[in-house]
């Protein structure tokens, strides 16, 4: 498995693709059905993915150079997907986790069996605002651990810190491609070409912020 190289600085320590480079393990792909599965959001090394029924986040542990890397992992697992609309509040959760990785939290990463329950912590507390699941919850007893709870309750929740350098072209693609997200109307695939745009008009007038940048490249839509 290859390892792209790490960025410094604030923000997200993977370089851009980083899941597409990193997939899920060969074994834990196949004991849980899900070979061939389709990335459809890479976010900062979170991402959202999808196969048939079964729909789930893939997360890479934040790095740490005093252990070896853990590799991608899978969490919030959901095997029967009902409708799109919850396969679109995948996408706006992996996208939300990402962009909150880039303000500064922490995702730490608890295995449980082949999948992995998800911390989101603050550093500035080193309290844990959030746990994400190993599993989708059942209908009857759910509760808040649902894709569209689990997002409505991340988006409450402060930056860690201050915004991301928008100095690093690739640093401030992730950030747009977050924010481009965030719109419900918005595919994945539209998404990476809105963010594309967003950064040609930042780099044109660069006292845009990532929100007016994005919504300049709307514009030439």
């Amino acid at each position: 498995m290859s390892v792209p190289e790490r960025r410094g600085g604030s923000g997200s320590g993977f370089a851009a693709g980083h899941l597409a480079d990193n997939p899920l393990p060969p074994g834990i792909v196949g004991a849980l059905g899900i070979a061939g599965y389709q990335l459809l959001v890479d976010v900062a090394g979170v991402g959202a993915g999808r196969l048939g029924s079964h729909a789930f986040l893939l997360v890479a542990p934040d790095p740490d150079p005093a252990l070896p890397d853990a590799g991608t992992q899978i969490s919030l697992h959901h095997g029967r997907l009902r409708e799109e609309a919850e396969l679109a509040a995948f996408t706006q959760l992996a996208a939300q986790l990402g962009l909150m990785r880039l303000s500064g939290y922490r995702l730490a990463l608890e295995r449980s069996g082949l999948r992995s329950k998800v911390a989101v912590v603050d550093p500035s507390s080193g309290a844990i605002a959030l746990t994400i699941p190993e599993r989708y919850p059942g209908r009857l007893f759910g509760g808040d651990a649902t894709a569209p709870r689990l997002l409505a309750r991340l988006r409450t929740l402060p930056a860690a810190g201050p915004p991301p350098d928008t100095q690093s072209p690739e640093l401030l693609h992730e950030v747009l491609l977050a924010l481009a997200l965030r719109d419900e109307s918005v595919s994945g695939a539209e998404a990476v070409e809105l963010a594309d745009r967003a950064l040609e008009a930042f780099k044109r007038d660069p006292s845009l912020d990532p929100p007016r940048a994005l919504e300049a490249a709307k514009g030439e839509s």
